[in-house]
């Protein structure tokens, strides 16, 4: 499995955050029912934050990171070599 350790998704709202799993994802080449199953999350909740739906927590996530000026990236893992 091939990283682009380049891209990097800037997290300004719950659509961002779904977009960058999304591409994540796919790049990984797992699909939805994998990840559920590593995650033992429900494909349906993974499908609805892909899709640009928010959480309670996202909510806030992102509101104190406004607050605090911050900005939240997300990026692959460097893995030591």
């Amino acid at each position: 499995m091939s990283r682009n350790y380049d891209t990097e998704y800037a997290i300004r709202n719950h659509q961002s955050f779904g977009r960058a799993l999304r591409e994540f994802r796919s790049r990984q080449g797992i699909t939805q029912e994998e990840l559920a199953q590593r995650t033992n999350l429900h494909r349906s909740y993974l499908s609805a934050l892909e899709g640009g739906s928010t959480t309670e927590a996202m909510r806030r996530i992102v509101v104190v990171a406004r607050a605090l000026d911050l900005e939240i990236v997300l990026r692959p893992r460097q893995r030591a070599s």
